[in-house]
């Protein structure tokens, strides 16, 4: 080893490869397969001082180059209460890595801030799927998910957000990350290569009680947050974390911590209270909250999100949470006078934080437990990034629809003209036209179209040309057509593969089928188009005694699934069996005819053992019921009834 001026340790592996080792390189380099590691060591000091090295680590200056970012196609906005200064809350539907950069170009351009003006989010909190492969256990025995991704994939699945949520942070903000015992030592040192060491400032352990059935090993009864900042300063509200001394602490102060302290001293100490230290014994977990429980798998108590909030956030700053879930986040920013911005990828975690905060007035009170909050969420937006209503889309106004064009195939924004014909942007160095379907309302896209553009572009173009059009409107199947040296490629609307742009696979949002699948980890790549799934069903009153425990008296409806198939416009036809894509089926009692409100959720795992019989008790409705058909890949169909429409054929 050497020693630099600054007197660290410089190792000085660089060494002169042999001439059978310098063919071989060059070998590998011209058929495009990679470097074995030994030679890249020795090719490239690019080493840290330490850091975690595991199969297909990406540079992170990739990760935030070849993202994809989605553009947000709004759903609704609810709005319940007052907006705050111009500022709408997000709920987003979608992959979060695909939207962390598109939040990402928002910061950029200035529409991310917090209420004081500050560019980008205040403060982060994370809960991701621990990718432990251990069953976790809901409030009746059931399995609540099972994390898909292990070991180097899941670390690489976080680390890819993890670089995007630094960038993301203002230049004070904070990160918490709240992991398990199996997987935070990895994280750690992954978040010390990202934020760097010394931004670790605290790693806090919440610790809990609770019955355990182990005689085997100690039970475990804890989970890690690690909380690193951006910058070299950060929030900290020291006067908010007090909590109440113990009477023994107090007791035994009067001649040792304190001093010979008078009553009147210690009261004061007392009123005051101590600050939290970084391990929270005081929280209990969610099973104890008894009114905060909604029924989602790995929920975690407001209490947790109070502190973590009310630590590094003032009012008016933006909270970020991208694994969202039942929305314990969102709802503690909403009553702690914070802004915010969930994004899951989940339609059962969207319904359920949708419901939630639609109905927040009803929860409980942070200050007041005993109380009810008793106030209307502010407006906030529901949109869709990665799975899109290409009907809405095409009713935007021109400039809205070449935008979200655009924004769709990574397309820059710059209008140019070749040979006086206007152009809209550029993918690379290749331009990029959107056909104006609004204004050429007759016209198609034929061969005829492509001949007339090349007589007037000719040799001024290179070898590649984009056309964005609705598929509708093209008249030929190829992906592209060859003039001379240049090719010509039609970028249809909807169509799920761009692989010529994209140049890797595409993979959709999958929702689940069990609730042990609920928080699996996602990693789509693209995006899609809503296709409404066929469904047939029967709808009828069983009189006799069916498989629910219900009153005497009462009936159950039954919606027997006969037919469940999904459309999926795809390079390659494919073909799925009658159920094969059924998700999850979803109930509102009590429609209210505007907003659906979640009430009830059949996983397809179950429906499948039922025969696929939804069943519920006669009395539950209210009116009208909604029920929602989910697949697994996001799409709806959606049926609105009344108890009149169970009049089909009675089961015998």
């Amino acid at each position: 080893m050497d020693k630099d001026e600054g007197g660290k340790a410089r190792v000085t592996a660089m060494r002169k490869l042999s001439e059978q080792e310098i063919e071989r390189i060059v070998s590998l380099l011209k058929e495009g397969k990679p470097l074995p590691e030994d030679y890249k060591a020795v090719l490239f000091d690019t080493k840290k001082e330490y850091e975690l090295i595991y199969a297909d680590k990406e540079r992170e200056e990739d990760i935030l180059a070849d993202t994809m970012a989605v553009p947000l196609q709004k759903v609704k906005t609810f709005r319940n209460g007052k907006q705050a200064n111009g500022w709408t809350n997000m709920l987003i539907f979608g992959d979060n890595l695909q939207v962390l950069k598109t939040l990402l170009q928002m910061k950029q351009e200035g529409k991310l801030k917090n209420a004081d003006g500050t560019p980008g989010v205040r403060l982060v909190y994370i809960d991701p799927p621990f990718a432990t492969r251990q069953e976790f256990r809901g409030s009746q025995d059931q399995k609540a998910y099972q994390d898909k991704i292990a070991g180097a994939r899941f670390l690489e699945f976080l680390r890819k957000r993890l670089v995007f949520l630094r960038e993301l942070l203002s230049e004070d903000g904070s990160i918490y990350v709240h992991l398990d015992w199996k997987k935070g030592h990895y994280v750690k040192t992954i978040m010390d290569e990202i934020f760097g060491e010394e931004k670790l400032i605290n790693e806090i352990v919440w610790c809990y009680t609770g019955p355990s059935q182990t005689s085997n090993y100690f039970p475990k009864k804890h989970e890690v947050i690690l909380w690193y900042a951006r910058g070299e300063t950060w929030v900290f509200n020291t006067e908010q974390l007090r909590v109440p001394y113990k009477k023994s602490t107090l007791w035994t102060g009067r001649t040792s911590i304190i001093g010979r302290a008078s009553d009147e001293e210690l009261k004061q100490l007392d009123q005051r209270g101590k600050l939290v230290e970084d391990w929270w014994p005081d929280i209990a977990t969610i099973g104890y909250s008894h009114n905060e429980i909604i029924g989602y798998p790995t929920q975690k108590p407001e209490a947790l999100l109070e502190r973590i909030i009310k630590a590094s956030s003032n009012p008016g700053d933006l909270i970020l949470d991208c694994f969202a879930g039942s929305g314990t986040t969102l709802a503690v920013a909403e009553k702690l006078g914070r802004r915010w911005i969930g994004v899951d990828c989940g339609k059962l975690a969207i319904y359920t934080m949708q419901k939630r905060l639609l109905n927040i007035a009803e929860s409980k009170d942070l200050e007041n437990p005993k109380k009810k909050y008793g106030r209307p969420p502010k407006p906030f937006t529901l949109y869709n990034a990665g799975l899109y209503d290409y009907k809405m889309i095409k009713e935007l106004p021109w400039e809205q629809y070449r935008d979200f064009a655009l924004k769709l195939f990574q397309a820059r924004d710059e209008r140019h003209e070749i040979s006086k014909i206007e152009l809209d942007g550029y993918l690379g160095a290749d331009s990029v036209m959107v056909f104006n379907y609004q204004k050429h309302k007759n016209a198609v896209l034929g061969r005829g179209f492509i001949d007339d553009l090349h007589k007037y572009l000719g040799n001024k173009i290179g070898r590649r040309f984009f056309i964005i059009a609705p598929a509708a409107s093209v008249q030929f199947l190829e992906d592209y057509i060859e003039k001379g040296k240049t090719k010509y490629f039609i970028l249809r609307i909807p169509y799920s593969i761009i692989e010529e742009i994209h140049n890797r696979g595409f993979s959709k949002i999958k929702q689940p089928v069990s609730e042990m699948d609920v928080n699996d980890t996602v990693d789509a790549v693209g995006f899609d188009f809503i296709q409404v799934p066929t469904v047939e069903c029967k709808y009828f009153i069983d009189d006799k005694k069916g498989q629910l425990e219900l009153g005497e008296g009462t009936k159950e409806c039954v919606i027997k699934i006969e037919k469940f198939e999904s459309k999926v416009i795809s390079r390659k036809p494919l073909e799925f069996a009658n159920f094969e894509t059924l998700s999850m089926v979803m109930l509102d009692y009590d429609f209210d005819g505007e907003v659906f409100d979640l009430d009830e959720v059949f996983y397809a795992e179950e429906l499948k053992k039922n025969g696929y019989e939804v069943r519920f008790a006669e009395d539950k409705v209210k009116g009208q019921i909604t029920v929602i058909y989910i697949d697994i890949f996001g799409n709806e169909k959606r049926e609105i009834k009344t108890l009149s429409d169970f009049n089909g054929k009675r089961k015998k």
